[in-house]
């Protein structure tokens, strides 16, 4: 396996983070793969790699998850470290090692992964992404999404905001205020995430918002397409009815980058704020958010933040 802070250009990990920054509405991005001991190739969105390492001493504490190693004091911050294997129902299969640890950042939390080896660092565009489907596809839903690099190996992209919610349980959504909302309004949002999807959904019925939604942004930009032109032909205005739309950032097809720009130049969403909704919580992608338009953005997964965003845009 290649140095695990090398990538396709030959430059750090650090790099490949400044050069997915100007990825942003290209439809494309960089996938750092690993190995946890088996023949499969398994990857993650480098965005969310904050380093790789050797794995260092890990401590046991009382009443761990299961999957749930330990913590490690990571320059002074206590984080949980997860073994993959184990999520990934591959324990006792093939020869990993454990011997890497990725440090990942989700909504906000860090937390260590324990795999055998990382390979390297790839870049992939998303019309080449696939949700998978039939016996691809794990019934868990662990897995998101599955490529195909140039050498015809197939690569299962993880849905590590499932992973986490396996290791330490969903999001209980909180009471909140309903929005006083036109009964004939509604929200439409779009996530591949089925986890994502359910807390979404919470959310919504909790505030008493309307919804339709699509699982990643082909499916939302063809749908979105079909409602406008539907307004069109009633002769209404669709911003009367639709208020929001919330987008996640990595989805198979087009991710929410490319949607949003698509969005914002199409007329017949004038005046319809898109908000993005995305585990990458750092101020880069903001930033990254900001160049193709969006109107707020919001870090997954905080139910009282997300209503207080969308409060004022659904109010009547």
């Amino acid at each position: 396996m290649n140095n695990p802070r090398q990538m396709v250009d030959g430059g750090s990990l650090l790099d490949a983070v400044d050069a997915r920054t100007k990825l942003a509405g290209s439809n494309r991005m960089e996938l750092l793969l690993f190995s946890i001991g088996t023949p499969e190739v398994f990857a993650i969105n480098v965005f969310k790699v904050r380093e790789v390492t050797k794995t260092p001493e890990i401590t046991l504490t009382p009443n761990l998850p299961a999957g749930v190693d330990g913590v490690i004091n990571l320059r002074g911050n206590i984080i949980p470290v997860l073994s993959l294997s184990h999520f990934l129902d591959r324990e006792g299969v093939g020869a990993g090692t454990r011997d890497t640890m990725m440090v990942t950042e989700y909504s906000r939390r860090t937390q260590g992964f324990l795999v055998d080896s990382v390979d390297r660092i790839v870049r992939v565009d998303w019309e080449s992404v696939r949700a998978p489907d039939g016996l691809m596809a794990r019934s868990d839903g662990l897995v998101t999404a599955i490529t195909e690099l140039p050498d015809g190996h197939l690569v299962s992209i993880l849905d590590v905001e499932q992973i986490i919610a396996n290791a330490f349980g969903e999001v209980t959504v909180p009471e909140l205020e309903p929005i006083d909302a036109d009964p004939s309004s509604f929200l439409f949002f779009v996530d591949d995430s089925p986890v994502a999807r359910r807390e979404i959904g919470a959310v919504m019925d909790k505030l008493g918002l309307r919804t339709q939604h699509a699982t990643n942004g082909n499916e939302a930009l063809y749908r979105l397409q079909a409602l406008a032109s539907q307004a069109e032909r009633d002769g209404e205005r669709l911003a009367d009815t639709l208020r929001v739309i919330l987008v996640d950032a990595e989805m198979p097809e087009m991710d929410g980058y490319v949607l949003t720009r698509q969005l914002k130049a199409d007329r017949r969403f004038t005046d319809i704020p898109v908000v993005m909704h995305s585990s990458l919580s750092s101020d880069a992608n903001k930033a990254m958010g900001s160049a193709v338009g969006v109107d707020a953005y919001v870090a997954k997964f905080h139910p009282e933040i997300l209503a207080d965003t969308l409060r004022p845009l659904m109010s009547r």
